[in-house]
């Protein structure tokens, strides 16, 4: 009889056999890891920091566009709030609309103007004032009404050295007075007269 050459695989014992196999499987597994595992892993622990990165810079521009949100709000409220104040308190003079205020507030209140005379404007550190002498004659109580308007006007007036004089009985049988008064308004000094 022929004998056969045997592997030498085959002439192992069992525990031998299963030696070489955990070898191979040992094998396998360190180049799967080797070629697969550790760099999906550093691809992953790359994305998880770049998505920290992302997420906390998402949330720095939140931050800001509620900061920004914020700030422009708070400039509409300033600048409606500069708006009202130089309406009480302008830059210029603005006296034909100062005086026609005075006018028709005056007519409102059913006095009749019989003088207005500007007088020279008088500079401090905060502000100009500008007064005009006038001169008003009505009823007592459309007198009390022409100056309760006036306090209701948007800009900043100061009525000063009010003067009543001259009663007298129209053909109504009222008494009517005349009255001198100063009327005072104000506006904000311009850069060389705040110095």
């Amino acid at each position: 009889m022929r004998k056969t050459k045997t592997n030498s695989f085959e002439s192992l014992p069992i525990g031998g056999k299963l030696g070489v196999l955990g070898l191979i499987l040992i094998l396998v597994s360190v180049i799967y890891a080797m070629a697969f595992h550790f760099p999906l892993d550093a691809d992953i622990k790359s994305a998880k920091t770049r998505y920290r990165n992302t997420q906390q810079e998402l949330q720095n521009a939140e931050n800001k566009r509620r900061e920004y949100l914020m700030l422009q709000e708070e400039v509409a409220r300033r600048e409606g709030r500069d708006r009202d104040f130089k309406r009480i308190l302008p830059v210029n003079a603005e006296m034909p609309v100062f005086l026609e205020s005075l006018n028709q507030t005056a007519e409102l209140s059913g006095l009749r103007i019989e003088r207005i005379e500007p007088r020279p404007e008088e500079t401090t550190d905060l502000f100009v004032r500008i007064p005009v002498s006038l001169q008003l004659q009505g009823r007592f109580l459309q007198l009390a009404k022409f100056f309760y308007n006036v306090s209701q006007l948007q800009r900043a007036i100061n009525m000063e050295d009010i003067r009543l004089e001259s009663p007298t009985v129209n053909e109504n049988d009222e008494v009517e007075l005349k009255v001198t008064v100063r009327a005072t308004t104000f506006r904000q000094p311009d850069q060389a007269e705040a110095k």
